[in-house]
């Protein structure tokens, strides 16, 4: 993957750093991370490194195309790997718990907002909020996906 990630930058005009990969590691390894939480992680390696540094990054990475954002709620952006970006994020408002389903999850709407109204659904950024069914107390269905993101790395907590 970090053949990719060097050829990415270097066609688009940059240059690979230290700093560079040390970011696109961290966003690999957290996913849906804050830049507080993959700034917390770079230092682990590079403890010279600065916050403002990572922000810069994340915005040349996003550009260059590697990386991209999402909104799970209040609060920064959380960002991962531009190729893993084509999910629908479930975000539970009581415990914060993130689940990730493929785009198929949600084809009818997609087509019905197309059909309807012309609208095309950029999948990557949708997030729908609910309460999740261990929140709820019900087991989850048979359809589910993809796996909860644990707490730790859960979008910001909402009051209820």
């Amino acid at each position: 993957m970090s053949q990719t990630w060097d050829d990415a930058l270097r066609a688009s005009g940059h240059r690979v750093t230290p700093q560079r990969q040390l970011v696109l590691e961290a966003v690999t390894r957290l996913e849906h991370a804050t830049p507080e939480e993959i700034y917390a992680e770079v230092r682990r390696k590079a403890v010279g490194l600065n916050v403002s540094t990572v922000y810069r990054t994340l915005e040349l990475l996003e550009q260059v195309g590697l990386v991209t954002h999402t909104h799970l709620g209040h609060g920064a952006h959380r960002y991962h790997l531009a190729t893993e970006a084509q999910h629908i994020h479930l975000v539970c408002r009581h415990c914060g718990s993130i689940i990730e389903l493929a785009p198929t999850a949600v084809s009818s709407l997609v087509t019905a907002l197309d059909r309807d109204y012309g609208f095309e659904t950029d999948v990557g950024h949708l997030t729908v909020f609910g309460t999740c069914a261990r929140c709820r107390g019900v087991a989850a269905g048979p359809a589910h996906a993809g796996p909860a993101v644990p707490e730790s790395a859960a979008a910001d907590r909402w009051s209820r």
